[in-house]
């Protein structure tokens, strides 16, 4: 299985009472599909996953697994602080119907280079889907370093890498490992387009949850060859990326996929967007509507 192009950390909206918002839920994952989207992930960093148990976990996955119907595939959450967890964890995503697991680096135990190449193999070795690798370090306090993942790439059920630190030298070392049964994706929405044409595959992204069109449209002029045009478009979206970092990932864009319709909050300890950016929220909500129109 071959990732590639533009793929989606999805929103996880939540209704007024708290409880997952399910025709909200359905119409996100049509959404994205009409609009190219070449993969979704459900239950990740932007999912919340931290906040879902595993009925809700199961739930979203088995209803995005039902809406796809093996159109895209579907990538998984499952990265936890302990391997025999992310394993279970992993094992709870594919009975609910998950393609693929995302395994970030786990929180808060800061394990050395040696420990998280044997907490993925362990899992890997576990697993009945496949791994595609998540680096985080702002998120987790753990880095995986490139030569570490250049180590574990070699395993037949570890098929790709996200990588969320968009330094340009950092890619450079990492640009090798892509092949055609290890995919590079970018994990940084403001450089994914510089780290697409230098070889990565493609990007999960959060900001497609707004235009997913146009992440589509991007990947593919990249994947043409036209890189000018792609970097064109991309630079229309340089202050959506500037409104995505004003508050922690996912308060922003919830704001705007709220604008949609899309849910109307997160779980503590994420509040809604502060009082003073909900004019730049429906400011950015206009400007999505009118770069998915232009597409």
């Amino acid at each position: 299985m071959q990732l590639q192009g533009s793929i989606t950390a999805l929103c996880t909206p939540f209704a007024e009472s708290g409880l997952l918002d399910i025709p909200a839920w359905r119409a996100q994952i049509d959404a994205q599909i009409r609009s190219g989207t070449a993969a979704l992930v459900v239950a990740g960093s932007t999912g919340e996953a931290a906040a879902l148990n595993d009925e809700e976990f199961c739930q979203l996955i088995e209803l995005a697994s039902i809406r796809v119907a093996g159109r895209i595939p579907i990538l998984a959450g499952t990265g936890q602080s302990a391997t025999a967890k992310t394993i279970k964890r992993t094992r709870l995503a594919k009975n609910c119907g998950a393609d693929i697991a995302l395994v970030v680096t786990p929180p808060y135990v800061r394990p050395t280079q040696a420990g998280l190449q044997a907490h993925y193999t362990a899992i890997a070795e576990d697993s009945e889907i496949p791994l595609v690798l998540y680096n985080v370090p702002g998120r987790t306090g753990c880095d995986l370093l490139p030569e570490t993942v250049g180590d574990l790439s070699i395993h037949p059920n570890i098929i790709g890498f996200k990588e969320a630190v968009g330094d340009a030298a950092r890619w450079q070392h990492l640009y090798p490992l892509a092949s055609p049964g290890f995919a590079l994706l970018s994990g940084d929405d403001p450089t994914f387009v510089r780290t697409m044409a230098g070889g990565a595959q493609g990007v999960i992204s959060v900001a497609s949850n707004a235009v997913p069109g146009v992440f589509s449209r991007i990947c593919r002029l990249i994947s043409e060859g036209n890189i000018v045009e792609a970097g064109q478009w991309n630079a229309k979206l340089q202050t959506l990326y500037d409104f995505l970092a004003i508050e922690p990932n996912p308060i922003p864009v919830k704001a705007i996929m709220k604008q949609f319709g899309f849910g109307h909050g997160l779980r503590l300890p994420l509040l809604p967007l502060s009082e003073q950016h909900l004019p730049a929220a429906r400011e950015m909500a206009a400007l999505c509507r009118t770069l998915e129109q232009a597409i």
